[in-house]
């Protein structure tokens, strides 16, 4: 049976990408501090022992939590069990939680002099921990949706962007419909990237273009094995992925970036709480704080995200439009 890592290296296995390794102890899996393997693949680090950039505490910011929060002085954190590299997913010793989505949550706790209280569930159970009580906050690349915003506060710390990834070396560039007519391109089944697919090519083809002819595989794997071998054109995923595909692998480019939502609305990632729960407030001045000193940019320099930087964080912004 594959291990809960196994998305975090096999697409590196799969290629040879060189590794840099030295052994240690054990380590600490709720923090990353512990002494472990450490491991670079492409550059990014995924053994244990995370060296994370930290904040302090601001206490003009604390003071907008709730008082039971404050007195309690932890941050009931909670993110999902699923692998999904470079956001948050587990290091080499396959049982601590790394990850772009957890070094910013950390930034944010550092803000309010809080300690981290991770729960990784899975992703319906999110919410459900949200909706009990059991969540303060979710760092889970949740986006925004009106739908959402009926039950739940939202501070916003990413675009939410997607990615056509093609085989490195291509000088095709994807920025409209017209770019796909007549390729061949793989996507997930039953996600807003393939809603986007199927609408582009519908567009060329009242344009009297050709369709996109789309490709599903099971696993992402299996869309990085068609990509190499010329099965596909083109993967369209989310944009983490993708650029941590590039960054560890070496032998696909990123040809095109858009928003999640499509044409009609910028998609936004954002910390998420249960509506009136009196932390929204705290959390967006926590990430401006963090942006304004310049270590959010550092960790999403660190995995590879620089692209989907925010310039402030928003409460509640327009989200993508209720199907």
């Amino acid at each position: 049976m594959l291990s809960r890592r196994t998305l975090a290296l096999s697409v590196a296995a799969l290629v040879a990408a060189p590794m840099l390794s030295a052994c240690g102890g054990d380590s600490d899996a709720a923090t990353g501090t512990g002494k472990g393997r450490s491991e670079q693949v492409g550059g990014i680090n995924i053994g244990p022992d995370q060296h994370r950039i930290r904040g302090k505490k601001v206490d003009s910011i604390a003071a907008k939590l709730p008082a039971a929060v404050r007195e309690r002085g932890t941050l009931r954190l909670g993110g999902s069990a699923d692998a999904s590299p470079p956001l948050g997913f587990y290091a080499n010793d396959d049982k601590t939680r790394i990850g772009s989505e957890i070094d910013l949550a950390t930034l944010v706790a550092d803000t309010l002099g809080l300690k981290i209280d991770f729960s990784p569930v899975s992703w319906e159970n999110l919410f459900v921990g949200l909706d009990s009580g059991k969540f303060d906050a979710v760092f889970s690349n949740v986006t925004v949706t009106e739908e959402r915003k009926e039950k739940y506060d939202f501070a916003t710390y990413r675009l939410d962007n997607i990615a056509f990834e093609a085989k490195k070396g291509t000088s095709w560039r994807v920025r409209e419909p017209k770019d796909v007519a007549g390729r061949t391109i793989a996507v997930s089944s039953g996600t807003n990237q393939e809603k986007i697919l199927v609408d582009w090519s519908k567009q060329d083809e009242k344009a009297g273009l050709k369709p996109v002819t789309i490709k599903y595989f099971q696993k992402d794997t299996d869309y990085y094995l068609a990509l190499q071998s010329g099965r596909i054109d083109a993967y369209l995923g989310p944009s983490p992925s993708a650029a941590y595909h590039v960054a560890t692998a070496g032998q696909s480019q990123i040809i095109g970036t858009l928003s999640g939502a499509g044409d009609k609305i910028q998609g936004k990632i954002a910390a998420t709480t249960k509506k009136g729960s009196g932390l929204v407030d705290a959390y967006a001045a926590a990430l401006d704080h963090v942006i304004k000193d310049g270590s959010y940019a550092r960790v999403l320099k660190r995995w590879g995200l620089s692209t989907e930087a925010v310039e402030k964080s928003e409460i509640n912004p327009p989200g993508l439009p209720k199907q």
